[in-house]
């Protein structure tokens, strides 16, 4: 029998053997969901959010599904589709621009970004104080606070006793803590 011809099926029911427009149709949804994560993965990526994301996803599936006529078989579907994601994310962006963000007088309160100024300074005095320490010092908070050592592989990595490398951090954060304390804020020392 021909594609797109009825037969008759094993239980004597009717059945219709797919036409090459419907195998083609078949095909091209299973490729289409093959390159869902891919297309997740970017429209994320592009957006920095997840929820936005997928709303990218589902709009360019859409889109993508209601033109699959317009699609050349012999070419990359993977392309294409980045294409129309590209192109629904372009289109968003040009109507978010159109119309002026709109807020109530409710949403306007925690809408507020509060300032970072003083993050940004403690931050900053910080990295200064961390600079000021001596070289010994600075060695070990790195691989101890920053890299996540353990004493004793700290110690074997700078070739010297761990009793030393716990005294080294213990005056390297005593440092800092003077380097970079407040001066109205109170000292405190750990009782042990």
């Amino acid at each position: 029998m021909q594609p797109g011809s009825s037969g008759v099926g094993a239980m004597g029911t009717p059945f219709a053997f797919p036409s090459e427009g419907e195998a083609l149709m078949g095909e091209f949804e299973r490729r289409l969901e093959a390159e869902i994560p891919a297309l997740r993965r970017y429209a994320r990526a592009l957006l920095r959010d997840n929820e936005r994301g997928e709303d990218l996803l589902q709009d360019s599936l859409e889109r993508a599904l209601s033109r699959r006529h317009l699609f050349l078989w012999p070419s990359n579907l993977r392309a294409w589709l980045f294409r129309i994601m590209r192109r629904v994310h372009l289109n968003n962006l040009r109507t978010a621009r159109r119309r002026p963000l709109g807020l109530g007088l409710e949403d306007a309160a925690s809408a507020a970004i509060p300032a970072d100024q003083i993050p940004h300074v403690e931050i900053m005095e910080t990295l200064a104080a961390f600079d000021r320490l001596p070289i010994e010092q600075r060695e070990v908070l790195l691989l101890i606070v920053v890299e996540g050592y353990s004493y004793r592989k700290a110690a074997r990595m700078l070739g010297v006793p761990a009793g030393t490398v716990m005294s080294r951090i213990a005056r390297a954060r005593e440092q800092l803590r003077d380097l970079s304390r407040d001066a109205t804020g109170p000292r405190l020392r750990r009782v042990k």
